[in-house]
């Protein structure tokens, strides 16, 4: 099997993953919006890698800017997700006697 196909068929389980934490309730409200962002991260990296391709014969790994510019929507999700559930915390810390 290709990466490319492990790749496509990884996002079912991810959808799968975010359709049961968004009817949980329970997930922080920002961590939540970090992890719909992860599929920003794909939407643009899909985009990217082929750019890279087509434009430079090469990977997207190889092409630095291209790959940072990509890189930032997966560091942008992992900042709401962190935030998210650091601000969960410190509201449970505070309804606590």
């Amino acid at each position: 099997m290709s990466k490319e196909s492990l790749f496509a068929i990884s996002l079912f389980p991810y959808l799968g993953f975010l359709w049961f934490l968004t009817r949980s309730g329970q997930t922080p409200r920002l961590a939540l919006i970090g992890f719909y962002l992860t599929l920003l991260f794909v939407a643009v990296t899909i985009p990217a890698g082929i750019y890279a391709k087509v434009a430079y014969e090469a990977n997207l790994a190889d092409i630095d800017w291209l790959h940072g510019g990509a890189e930032f929507f997966l560091t942008l999700s992992n900042i709401f997700v962190v935030l998210g559930f650091r601000q969960a915390v410190v509201e449970k810390q505070r309804s606590l006697p």
